[in-house]
Formats: structure tokens, C-alpha cells, sequence
């Protein structure tokens, strides 16, 4: 039923058909009130008011839709995987014995998330962003958006736009468990598996009930409904945390990364299709969820044999440490929260044979790719120069 919700709802239009259904079904329970003549005229006036300004809104978002993909046109190419259309952006020159480097930015950001460190190795390498569906470019695809179903939608769409492999698989966060994910189900395309502080599923598993987790589910699903009558509840989120002294550093880091170019793309995420793609898959990131997916989606001891894992982040994770929930005042509580945090990320170390542990410089968090990427950019380098 759910499903069916999302596949409903992410159509742009939806609004307008969200409009007339309230409005039908608020006539229709107002006729069965027993109300006098002028009460049910007065009434009858509202709520036909109400459905025209929905309709409106709805329209009005449409238009800014409309607006914001002809300003900008997909700098790379539409790939049809099916039905449905994957945005691939492959830039540099491919030589002979260096692979290509495939990006995945955290949560379900689309490929311009990882913009900066693609400027940085396009000239060095083949670099290709993929706008994930849902995001950026492509289509939303269908539901339910899971993280298994974007493992082979990815190797298709590189496929399909003649890329060719084994490829060096970057991903930050929940971008990082799609890349071990892809290299657990196709071994053969991966040169070196670059895991950007990942998302370990165990932590979902076996850590505390995350307040951050649940607030990213409630906000992709009520912000998909609110952008179908164009309010951007992403936009408000972003100027909170930037004036919060506890986000305000790395928001900061961010967009001077990016840079004004990139971050005016964000547009393109100002759709209800989007939200709804995060909702369904973040529904991964709960006991319940990451129990229901765990043998498709976890990536376990052994997996990949000895492929090549470089496991990249912080060590002490300041981002972690200021959590709520390992931060209770309680030291014991504390310190086994954060034990637990670390282990399960940790745990990446054991998916192969020939993995390597690489530490991020002291005082970064979980979002170091931004705050120090010159210096990610170096270990990608150096991925590159490994030979099969």
C-alpha cells in the first residue's frame, strides 16, 4: 500500500489531484451535515476557495519545475534502463591501465553532491557521477527504492552508456553501502572499493533508536507532500541547521566546495519524486527495515574475498560524539554507545581479505569529504595507482 503511495504521490502532478479529491470530498461531507441553506453556501464557498488556492499551489510548483529543467538541461547523458531514464555524467579521458572512478554521495543526494571531488580527478581519470533515481536528473523510477534495486540499476546504466570497467567505486555514507553493495553482486567490475565513512546496517541493527534516523524519514515523506504545492521544506531545514552552531561548520565546509554553480542544482532536487525515492529507501535505515533487506543489502564478513577495500574516515568521529544518544550524561551508557558506533563501522574491515583502514586528519567528522578534500582527493590518487 505504501508503494502505491509513492508511486502515486511522485508524480509532479499529484497536487492537482490531491486538490480535487479534498475538495470533492469536503462538498460532499458538508451535503450530508444538516445545515441551513446559508450556512451550507457560506461553507460550500470555502471549500471551493480552498481547492482553487491548492490547485494553484500545485500549478505554480509545476511551472518552477518546468522552469528549473529548462535553466538547467542534463550536462550528461539520459540512460534508459528500462523505462525509466538514469542521468550519467562521464567526464575525462579514459587511459590505458587507470580506472575509472564511480561516485556515490551520501544519503540519496544526487551525483552534483560529489561534484567537487570529480572536478578534482576529471583530468587525471575517467570521472562519472550518476544521479541515483530520484535525484538530479533521472527519472524516479520504481518503488520500492532499495538499496539492492539501485546496486544493479547502477551497473546497468554504466553499461548501457558504454562505461566500461572495473571501476574504482567511491561512496560517502549511504552512498559507501551501495558501493559494497554493487562489488558484493559484481566482483568482476571492481578495481578498488573506496568506502567514505559507509552506513553499516549493524549500527541500524544493533545501535540505539536514532532520533536523527527517524526525523530524515518523517522529513522526506511530509516535505514530498509539501512540494507538491511547492513548499521546500529542505530549503527551511538547510537555513535552521546553517544558523545551529552545531551544523553551521560543515554546512559551511559544503558549500565552499561545491561552490554557487553546484549548489544552485539543488533545484533539481525541489520535487515531490525525490522525497518520496528517500522515503522508501531510508526505510532501510530502521531495525525493522534493515532486518527485512539484511541478506540482499548487508555486505558481511568475507563477501568479497580479496578485492581491494580501502575503509576511509575519521577515527574518533566528532559528529558521532555530540549524538544524543551518546551523549546522556551518563559515561558508562556514553562510552558503550560509542564502542558500539565504532565497532560496527569497523566491521567493513572484515568484508575482504585485503582491506586497509585509512585514517581522516584529527578534528574532521562524518562529513570529512567536504571539510578536507583536497586530501580525500589524495587517496583516491593513490587507489589509482594500485595495478590489478
Amino acid at each position: 500500500m505504501l508503494n502505491l503511495f509513492f508511486r502515486l504521490f511522485s508524480r509532479e502532478w499529484a497536487g492537482l489531484l490531491i486538490a480535487a479529491v479534498l475538495t470533492v470530498a469536503l462538498l460532499g461531507a458538508l451535503h450530508a451535515m444538516p445545515l441551513s441553506s446559508d450556512e451550507l453556501r457560506a461553507l460550500n464557498g470555502a471549500a471551493l476557495t480552498a481547492g482553487v488556492v491548492l490547485s494553484i499551489a500545485a500549478l505554480l510548483h509545476l511551472r518552477r519545475r518546468a522552469r528549473v529543467l529548462r535553466e538547467f538541461p542534463p550536462p550528461g547523458r539520459l540512460i534508459d534502463i528500462g523505462g525509466y531514464c538514469v542521468h550519467v555524467l562521464a567526464e575525462g579521458r579514459v587511459r590505458e591501465g587507470v580506472p575509472a572512478i564511480v561516485w556515490f554521495a551520501g544519503g540519496h543526494a544526487g551525483g552534483f553532491a560529489m561534484h567537487h571531488l570529480h572536478r578534482a580527478l576529471r583530468e587525471e581519470t575517467r570521472s562519472i557521477l550518476i544521479d541515483r533515481p530520484g535525484t538530479g536528473w533521472s527519472d524516479t523510477g520504481p518503488f520500492p527504492r532499495t538499496t539492492a534495486r539501485e546496486a544493479a540499476e547502477m551497473v546497468l546504466a554504466l553499461e548501457r552508456a558504454g562505461e566500461k570497467g572495473p571501476f574504482i567505486w567511491a561512496g560517502h555514507s549511504f552512498g559507501g553501502l551501495l558501493c559494497a553493495n554493487i562489488a558484493r553482486r559484481h566482483p568482476e567490475l571492481v578495481h578498488t572499493l573506496v568506502l567514505l565513512d559507509p552506513t553499516p546496517l549493524e549500527t541500524i541493527l544493533f545501535g540505539p533508536r536514532f532520533g536523527a534516523i527517524r526525523e530524515m524519514q518523517r522529513g522526506a515523506l511530509f516535505g514530498g507532500l509539501a512540494q507538491l504545492f511547492g513548499f521546500d521544506l529542505d530549503a527551511r531545514q538547510r537555513k535552521r541547521q546553517a544558523d545551529d552552531s552545531a551544523h553551521s561548520k560543515v554546512i559551511a565546509a559544503t558549500d565552499a566546495v561545491l561552490g554557487p554553480e553546484v549548489l544552485a542544482l539543488r533545484g533539481l532536487d525541489a520535487r515531490a519524486g525525490s522525497h518520496f525515492a528517500q522515503a522508501s529507501i531510508y526505510r532501510e535505515l530502521s531495525p525493522e527495515g534493515a532486518a527485512a533487506c539484511a541478506f540482499e543489502t548487508v555486505v558481511y564478513d568475507g563477501d568479497l574475498g580479496d578485492l581491494p577495500v580501502l575503509l576511509v574516515g575519521p577515527q574518533n568521529d566528532i559528529d558521532v560524539q555530540a549524538l544524543p544518544e551518546a551523549n546522556t550524561g551518563d559515561a558508562g551508557h556514553s562510552r558503550f554507545v560509542m564502542r558500539r558506533l565504532a565497532a560496527t563501522r569497523e566491521r567493513y574491515l572484515a568484508i575482504s581479505t585485503c582491506s586497509q583502514r585509512v585514517i581522516a586528519p584529527a578534528g574532521t567528522g562524518h562529513n570529512f569529504i567536504y571539510e578536507v578534500p583536497d586530501w580525500v582527493a589524495q587517496v583516491l590518487r593513490g587507489a589509482l595507482l594500485r595495478k590489478d
